[in-house]
């Protein structure tokens, strides 16, 4: 599933053969998420475009794709991660964010003849009941109206429409004085919150994950995240770095209009593990790179959707 145009990012998706899978369904769905999440993120076009033209003949590749969601009436992660399971993706290693009250699952890619076809997938939902009374009830006013929506979070994605009512403009800034997460969400739904490229797999010029910031620093539109500081885990091979999430116009249910943030671009190095260490770096395959999520660097990464992230 190859983007062209303005959407210069491939996702390896090789022969649907294996096993029962449909993937040229799967691809198509994605396709629409992505369709809609380029359209909403000026900064990610053109960050991705300017890396393509350093590696014309080599189209980039996603490390993971995201999204967020409530953990209350069956508008979490369970409504999210349905489609992705149902097509071969595996529930992998939860994470927890205690002080933004977030749970979060990261989901391995089918895989053929060892090589990823395509992203690893990060779903987080807010922990509802851990909010105040006033927020729990702000939420559930809408998420208690979606339920018979929950089975089609895909199509959700994919229109850019959430489950739930069009929320008052009242109900989006009291909740956002509580949760940033949780006002977000309100607003957009299930659509893509970021995408994630693989700088691990860039070639040419640009290697490794200072080389990418430094590149992309000064394009038009694009500013990083806590002025580019890179996230690195605890054993030092996952560094991730993101932009300050796009501004969109939202309309409330009132009619007012207001510019609120949208979707972001990350950026992933997963290093060598060192059991492979010794391994020609022509023989180098996923596989033999640091896989999952660390808490420290999503927590960061999640900021990216907060009003001045670049200052953080």
């Amino acid at each position: 599933m190859c983007q062209r145009g303005t959407r210069a990012v491939c996702v390896r998706a090789e022969s649907e053969s294996s096993e029962q899978l449909n993937l040229t369904f799967f691809t198509k769905v994605l396709d629409g998420m992505l369709e809609l999440y380029w359209g909403r993120t000026p900064s990610a076009v053109t960050a991705t475009q300017h890396l393509q033209s350093l590696q014309p003949d080599t189209p980039l590749t996603y490390d993971h794709v995201a999204f967020r969601s409530f953990g209350v009436d069956g508008c979490g992660i369970s409504a999210v991660e349905k489609f992705f399971l149902e097509n071969g993706y595996t529930k992998r290693d939860v994470l927890r964010f205690e002080k933004k009250k977030l749970t979060a699952y990261w989901y391995a890619p089918p895989s053929t003849e060892g090589k990823a076809m395509l992203p690893r997938v990060f779903v987080s939902e807010l922990c509802v009941d851990e909010l105040s009374d006033t927020a729990q009830k702000i939420i559930t006013k809408y998420t208690s109206q979606a339920k018979h929506n929950v089975d089609h979070a895909a199509m959700s994605g994919v229109l850019g429409v959430p489950p739930w009512p069009t929320p008052s403009r009242e109900d989006y800034l009291q909740l956002a004085e509580e949760s940033e997460y949780a006002a977000w969400t309100l607003v957009n739904g299930f659509i893509l919150n970021h995408t994630t490229i693989s700088v691990h797999a860039l070639e040419g010029a640009v290697q490794g994950i200072d080389a990418v910031n430094e590149e992309i620093t000064g394009l038009e539109n694009v500013v990083l995240n806590g002025n580019g500081k890179l996230n690195i885990s605890p054993d030092g091979l996952l560094l991730q770095s993101s932009t300050t999430a796009d501004n969109i116009t939202v309309t409330f249910a009132g009619g007012e209009t207001e510019e609120l943030p949208g979707a972001y671009i990350e950026f992933a190095e997963r290093r060598v593990l060192p059991e492979f260490a010794g391994l020609p770096i022509s023989q180098i395959a996923e596989e033999h790179r640091r896989d999952g999520f660390e808490v420290g660097n999503a927590d960061k990464i999640f900021e990216s959707t907060n009003q001045g992230a670049a200052k953080l």
